[in-house]
């Protein structure tokens, strides 16, 4: 009888203790996506089943909750499935701006720049990536100036 009231003891003990110990689990933290140029230019809001990303400094936006203005004959469309810095910089959707390429670019240009990037794009929309043109040199090498410390940190509600 003493066995069998030490075996019930132990069994609601345990019960009890594995309820108070389970551990918490978090979900694996999904790796960060490079795109490709071509890669990118999928997601320029032609085709209705896929999202809409651009680029802003490198970093690859999902823009899709924007479809009026970033969506197929909105009227930036111009700016979707590409890495736009420079149009973005100058306000512009002149295709010869639509590039990531900053070359020759004013101190006002590059407030503004940095102004939209932060007040309107990472304020506004999720975070899918980088371009890889920011991460690697053109010959696939690392890019030595990349400093993963200083890129926009993926949030939960940024992560893909």
């Amino acid at each position: 009888m003493a066995t069998s009231r030490l075996c019930v003891l132990f069994l609601v003990c345990s019960a009890l203790f594995a309820e108070e110990v389970k551990l918490e689990e978090k979900p694996a933290a999904k790796p960060v996506r490079l795109f490709t140029e071509d890669e990118l230019q999928r997601y320029d809001g032609t085709e209705e089943h896929l999202p809409i990303y651009m680029a802003v400094k490198g970093v690859v936006f999902d823009v899709t909750l924007g479809k009026e203005y970033y969506g197929k004959d909105a009227p930036y469309n111009a700016l979707a499935g590409k890495d736009c810095t420079r149009a973005v910089a100058k306000m512009s959707l002149d295709p010869e701006d639509l590039t990531s390429d900053m070359t020759g670019l004013t101190k006002e240009d590059i407030d503004s720049l940095d102004s939209v990037f932060e007040g309107t794009y990472k304020a506004k929309y999720p975070i899918v990536g980088y371009t890889a043109a920011r991460i690697l040199n053109e010959d696939g090498s690392p890019n030595e100036d990349f400093t993963p410390e200083e890129q926009p940190h993926f949030q939960t509600r940024d992560e893909f």
